[in-house]
This record gives structure tokens, sequence and C-alpha cells, in this order.
């Protein structure tokens, strides 16, 4: 009898003592979450999140003003080329690059017929790229101003860090996708965020990568 009262107080406290155990990891687990939340929050109240971002220059199109066949191109798409450069003829007329840069869209076969004034090649400066984030209205657009501080990452680099400043801000949004939620279908509206850096600093960057943007409030 003793032995088995001895056995049952044992498995009682060996109870007890899981039971502790599982209490405190729980305990454990709401506090880490809750430092994790409140850390969130405070980074979230520094700083404003873009995850569409392209890097990207204006582009110049460049046309025949008389319009006609296309008989030649003197250019292909990547080629860096001078101001006032042969680009293509179309008809009698001879298009060349209004400034020096790099050509981004270019025709690759003779023949086509191209009205007046119609895009035959397109071109950027490279020396004006920059970041374009997409920030929607309710993420955070009413805290950005022009000249914060911004750290970006471009998907081709991984993690590597790169440093701008906004440099302006869209006066008016640009219409995407329609989101459906379950009362109503609204529009999200996107704001063009201009994001300038120093290109030379960072010549792997390109037309067109894709990456991400953390914009600081302060």
């Amino acid at each position: 009898m003793e032995n088995e009262s001895v056995t049952s107080k044992n498995k009682t406290e060996s109870r007890n003592s899981g039971h502790k155990s599982i209490f405190v990891i729980s305990a454990s687990i709401f506090a880490v979450a809750g430092v994790v939340a409140l850390i969130y929050l405070w980074q979230a109240s520094k700083e404003v999140y873009v995850d569409k971002c392209q890097i990207e220059a204006d582009s110049v199109n460049l046309s025949s003003t008389a319009g006609g066949r296309l008989n030649a191109i003197y250019v292909k798409d990547g080629d860096t080329i001078g101001a006032n450069q042969l680009i293509v003829q179309v008809g009698n007329d001879i298009v060349r690059s209004k400034i020096a840069g790099l050509i981004i869209d270019a025709p690759t076969s003779v023949g086509a017929n191209y009205a007046p004034n119609q895009t035959v090649a397109t071109m950027i400066n490279p020396n004006e790229l920059r970041l374009d984030a997409k920030v929607e209205e309710d993420e955070g657009l009413d805290s950005i101003k022009v000249g914060q501080k911004v750290i970006f990452t471009v998907d081709a680099f991984g993690s590597r860090k790169y440093y701008g400043l906004v440099s302006s801000i869209a006066p008016t949004s640009r219409a995407s996708d329609v989101v459906f939620n379950i009362s109503s279908a609204r529009e999200e509206q996107d704001f063009d965020v201009k994001i300038r850096f120093d290109v030379s600093k960072y010549p792997e960057l390109k037309n067109g990568m894709s990456g991400k943007a953390w914009i600081y409030k302060n």
C-alpha cells in the first residue's frame, strides 16, 4: 500500500510538472509573439515598405515625320549610341538619335510600313535611371515626402542594399486591377514615387529590374 501511495504521488507530481512546463512554454511563445508584434509596429512607424518597384528611365521614342517603308536598320536592342547617330531609314527619311543613350526597342527586320510619327525605335538615357515605387494609397502614401531616405533591394542581386532619396510623388494615381472583397468591388489606386540614386555608384542596376524599397519617414 505504501508503494502504491508513493507511485501515485510521483505520478501526480510528474503530471503537475508537465502542466507547469506546458504553461511556461506557452507563456514564452506568447511573450515572443508580443515582442515580435511590438518590433513590427515600431518598424512600421518608421518606414513605408513597397514591394512593387522597378528600375527605369523615361523612354525616348524615335519616329519618321514622313513615314513609309522601313528600308534599313542600323542598331539593335542593347546598343549604346551617341547623339545624332543613325537609327533606321524609313522611306527616304533617316531617323537619328536625339540624345546619347541605350537602345531598348529596335525593329529586327526591314519591310514594315510606318505611319508618320509612328514610333520605330525606343531608347533611354541610362544616366537618368531611377527606382519607380508603386505605393498603394492606404499603405503609407501620406507619410512619404520628397527628400526622404530610401533603402532598396533588387531581385537580381538578392539582399544587397542600395540607397537613394525620394525625388517626386505623383499628384494623381495610376489605375490598377480591381480588388474584390465580400461587400464590394473597389479599384486599388497606386501612386508612382520616384527614387533617385547615384547611377555611377551602382552600374550593375539595369533598366527593367524589379525590387523592393523601404522609405524612411524621418
